[in-house]
């Protein structure tokens, strides 16, 4: 079924608001058994009919987002009705739900608001129960102009998305007939690059009757997509864990950091972290996680060598002897970490992110991380990530995590 995404609104052009319909269509649909087809952006007014034109002729579903409004941009359904040759009507019914609307409220209803009561003849009217707008849905047998069905909704989400649910969702259901659909399987590597990943397993999994396989670079991670049925991808699932399985974050979406916080939820052990170079970005992205106050305790962000040696007990001749961003100095502070919080293990990280403070022996990019844990060896591990800042401390932060989740696996 070729579905079509129609998003309007000159907000969206311009920056201002951030456009998350597409994803979130995609999901959703996903979950049908639908896929986009295409989608499109246009701002309020007239642009909107030549996309609708051209949409309406291509597709077996439009769903067009916005312009159902009280104000004078709000034009979706008037130029629906063009496009179409149809007439528009006053429902009732949505007239007296705009008036409940206001009167619960305590508000007088501006005249205005009525025209978000004007419907094409024949059309269905989709209550909606979260704003003041109904949507509007045109079955393929009023489209004179081609077998599409047509759905009108509101642009905010907190009115999309239940108006999607409650009253899209069954009519696509109906409209497509898709009882049996793929499943699709996401997961998540990291500590590899995209073209050795790629070179690893495309040719395998290319083999596999059935699959659709695809790829998405992150910072530090490649995401491996797979869609097929079940034999297909527990295929495909073999042969990226046969080439990569040390590698893997997780087969459910997770991202790295919830993938450390459960495994250290599963073992009771708690964390503290000691960060220069990525400023408490790994702090950061362990607290992002629900649940993660568990297994955390603390985050020091030792920035200046002052901060190393007196909230962390660093050595200052390890710091002039062999520099803040060495071996010693990333054992240290992960020793310190534990010691000073208590916890079952602490992460470290010293580095240079430039763009200036490199040398030949430590170019910009340069960083050591340090693990420590109760009662073993300390490890230390230097890696090389020579990007942009910012970058830099992603990828960093990405590294330090991964060797968190390695020792913590076994």
């Amino acid at each position: 079924m070729r579905i079509e995404i129609l998003n309007t609104g000159t907000e969206l052009l311009l920056g201002n608001t951030l456009n998350t319909h597409g994803a979130w269509f995609g999901r959703e649909l996903f979950k049908l058994g639908l896929r986009i087809t295409r989608q499109m952006t246009v701002p309020d007014g007239e642009a909107i009919r030549d996309a609708l034109a051209e949409a309406v002729g291509r597709a077996d579903a439009v769903i067009v987002t916005g312009g159902l409004g009280p104000t004078s941009d709000d034009l979706t359904r008037e130029i629906t009705a063009e496009v179409l040759g149809a007439d528009l009507i006053t429902d009732e019914a949505a007239v007296r739900s705009l008036e409940a609307f206001f009167a619960m409220r305590g508000k007088a209803m501006a005249e205005s608001n009525l025209k978000q009561a004007l419907v094409i003849v024949g059309a269905d009217v989709l209550p909606n129960p979260n704003g003041t707008a109904p949507g509007i849905y045109v079955p393929p047998r009023l489209n004179e102009r081609g077998n599409c069905a047509i759905f009108l909704l509101p642009g905010p989400p907190r009115e999309l998305y239940p108006m999607f649910h409650n009253e899209v969702v069954p009519r696509l259901r109906a409209l497509s007939g898709i009882e049996a659909f793929n499943d699709v399987l996401e997961m998540k590597f990291t500590g590899i690059g995209e073209s050795d990943f790629h070179q690893g397993i495309d040719a395998r999994l290319a083999a596999v009757p059935g699959l659709e396989y695809g790829y998405c670079a992150h910072v530090g991670e490649v995401d491996l997509r797979l869609i097929g049925n079940a034999d297909a991808l527990q295929a495909g699932r073999g042969i990226a864990l046969g080439a990569f399985e040390s590698n893997l974050i997780s087969e459910d979406g997770s991202s790295l950091e919830r993938t450390v916080v459960r495994l250290l939820t599963g073992k009771m052990w708690k964390l503290a972290t000691a960060e220069s170079c990525t400023g408490g970005l790994i702090a950061n992205r362990i607290t992002n996680v629900p649940g993660s106050s568990v297994v955390f305790t603390h985050g020091f962000v030792t920035y200046a060598n002052e901060a190393k040696t007196g909230l962390l007990g660093v050595s200052p001749e390890s710091i002039t002897e062999y520099g803040a961003v060495s071996e010693p100095v990333a054992r240290q502070m992960a020793e310190g970490a534990l010691r000073v919080s208590g916890a079952d293990v602490a992460l470290s990280i010293t580095g240079i992110a430039g763009p200036g403070g490199g040398s030949d022996e430590k170019p910009v990019g340069t960083a050591w991380i340090g693990l420590a844990i109760k009662g073993r060896e300390t490890l230390a591990v230097k890696v090389y990530h020579p990007r942009k800042r910012k970058d830099f401390k992603q990828a960093a932060s990405q590294s330090a995590l991964d060797l968190l989740r390695r020792t913590v696996r076994g």
